[in-house]
């Protein structure tokens, strides 16, 4: 089992750390590449850190960044993840990263998957990608409460599938765990003590349905970097 688990002082010294960090493995991927993939996550606790990167210098225009999950809604709806990632990261410098949308104009996730999935199929593998947790241990829209929970992550999946949660609004299109994991670096971001409280149970169990972030936390040979600040 593989997990680093980093602790700040606080959100604003982890957000700096962070993303000085994360801007070091696109630059190292742009000179050894020349482009760079950056999967990030949805929700309150990426924004300060959003924030920060896109004042940062960087070739952003060989950067192509794309969401680990995403509610199959239009992107002017405010629970969206895209209006988010369009809102809070992809400004000023960052306005040149390439953007890869999770979403389609199909009536349901289900029915949109496949037209997602040729955006996805392609690509290579990711130099960053960024989780977040939710208290079920859910972590992209891989839910424990959902039928396709065992597709997300088994190590055979396609890159992308549409999810019912039945515990979350919304139909989701989602990466799966086995794309999620082909990248060189994997991050998940905590802030607040009762993120730490769940991590820690996921740490005690080895059920991945119960939990799909233990998932990730027990991967044989990668290293999850755990980004954590109580506050």
């Amino acid at each position: 089992m593989m997990m680093k688990f980093n602790q700040f002082a606080d959100s604003a010294e982890l957000n700096s750390q962070f993303a000085a960090k994360l801007i070091s493995i696109m630059k190292q991927a742009i000179v050894q590449r020349g482009e760079a993939y950056l999967v990030v996550s949805g929700g309150r606790t990426p924004q300060a850190l959003f924030s920060l990167l896109n004042k940062t210098d960087l070739e952003w225009q060989k950067v192509t960044v794309l969401l680990a999950d995403d509610r199959w809604i239009d992107n002017s709806h405010p629970d969206s993840n895209e209006r988010l990632v369009k809102t809070a990261l992809l400004q000023n410098k960052a306005a040149k990263a390439r953007f890869i949308s999770l979403y389609s104009n199909a009536e349901s996730a289900f029915a949109g998957a496949e037209q997602v999935l040729n955006r996805i199929v392609s690509l290579p593998t990711f130099d960053a990608v960024i989780l977040g947790m939710g208290e079920d241990g859910h972590t992209a829209s891989l839910f424990p409460c959902s039928e396709q929970i065992a597709a997300g992550l088994a190590d055979e999946s396609q890159a992308v599938l549409a999810v019912k949660p039945t515990t979350a609004p919304y139909e989701r299109i989602s990466l799966s765990k086995a794309r999620l994991e082909n990248t060189r670096h994997l991050f998940l971001h905590l802030v607040g003590s009762s993120k730490k409280t769940v991590l820690d149970k996921a740490m005690q169990g080895d059920d991945h349905m119960e939990m799909p972030i233990r998932a990730f936390l027990q991967h044989p040979c990668l290293t999850v970097e755990v980004m954590y600040a109580e506050q």
